[in-house]
């Protein structure tokens, strides 16, 4: 059998859910992931409904679009429509998500020259082939994404090319949930892609500092299945230890020369989440060394009072697990991946938008 097939046998799924019911504690336990395509893999196989009833998943802010503060989409937009040499390139999921007064997709409507890329390396060759126009590449993103725009920097592109820095950082904002009123959680599901950059020791602080059962999990039904039985074992016997499930992938030190590129590029600075607030040391900046290519020092980008939740909008209780998208009076209602009300209705990693497409909880696992 083929290794992903494996991962997504259900015979294997079935057998790991089974020794879940079997060994969970009987108090009520909340398992937090902080990424989106683990949502996306629970909610499209329905693990929700192979878990026992007191056993719960929720999500955290996993999805690097939907933490995008308002504020940071406004500079793109007021870049692209006060400057005419200005041709701003981003990916697909930031186009539609609301800043203040206009999403990206609305300045292009008002004739802003908005392009959509897949990568920060075709936003380069839109500099080279149009040297008499700026090309700002919005770049958002976790450590994933931000080694290829480090690379690119690095590199050296067309003088005509400049970045306006969206990158965040995930430990940083896990241990702030940590501390926010009582921890209302009891272990995380960390991100597999984020740890094939930054390797195993980030997530390490959390059983150590905080006693709390840390799993780094790959993208197949097995592996999340796994992750939960390791949490609920170690809450089962008031341990706290970090787990590498997805060993396949993930290396204790990481991508050592995706790290160098961070590192030789950016500095670490405190960082505004969106419905979140202020993270300290969570977002990435350029170097004084590389400012030719920042498009806020290049450009002098200024911006009035920003707002980042619409009223009635529940994501920023959505980002932090302390609701489900159905328990926001706008989800299904009001607020549609057609008329999104809030950041996480419009990404495809958004929860909101998977739990409308799934349904969330619901569904049974798949065959």
């Amino acid at each position: 059998m083929e290794v992903s097939k494996a991962y997504r046998d259900r015979r294997l799924v079935e057998k790991v859910a089974e020794a879940i019911r079997k060994e969970a504690p009987p108090q009520r336990l909340k398992i937090m992931h902080v990424c989106g395509t683990h949502e996306q893999v629970i909610s499209h196989y329905g693990l929700r409904s192979l878990l026992p009833d007191n056993v719960e998943v929720i999500a955290g802010p996993g999805c690097p679009v939907c933490v995008v503060p308002a504020r940071e989409i406004d500079e793109a937009v007021t870049l692209v429509l006060q400057r005419s040499e200005v041709m701003l390139t981003t990916f697909g999921d930031m186009y539609r998500v609301p800043g203040t007064h206009l999403s990206l997709a609305e300045a292009r409507a008002q004739g802003g020259d908005v392009r959509i890329v897949y990568s920060v390396s075709d936003a380069v060759k839109l500099a080279e082939e149009h040297p008499s126009r700026q090309v700002v590449f919005f770049a958002i993103g976790f450590e994933t994404t931000a080694p290829t725009t480090a690379s690119e920097v690095f590199n050296g592109p067309p003088r005509n090319f400049s970045v306006l820095t969206s990158h965040r950082l995930i430990p940083p904002v896990m241990e702030l949930l940590m501390g926010v009123a009582e921890t209302y959680f009891d272990g995380f599901i960390c991100p597999g892609h984020v740890a094939t950059i930054i390797g195993t020791k980030p997530f390490k602080l959390f059983p150590e500092a905080y006693h709390m059962p840390t799993v780094i999990a790959g993208f197949e039904p097995l592996d999340i299945m796994v992750a939960v039985k390791h949490i609920v074992d170690q809450v089962a016997r008031n341990e706290a230890y970090l787990v590498n499930e997805y060993k396949r992938m993930v290396k204790e030190q990481g991508n050592p020369r995706a790290l160098r590129l961070l590192e030789e590029v950016f500095e670490v600075v405190d960082g505004y989440w969106r419905g979140i607030g202020r993270v300290p040391l969570s977002a990435l900046r350029l170097k004084e060394s590389y400012v030719e290519y920042d498009a806020r020092a290049k450009f002098n980008v200024e911006v009035k009072a920003s707002r980042d939740l619409k009223p009635g909008c529940s994501c920023h209780l959505i980002l932090t697990g302390k609701l489900t998208p159905n328990e926001c009076p706008l989800f299904d209602k009001a607020c549609t991946p057609r008329t999104p009300q809030g950041p996480c209705m419009v990404s495809s990693e958004g929860t909101c938008n998977i739990w409308y497409r799934y349904r969330g909880y619901p569904q049974k696992y798949l065959r």
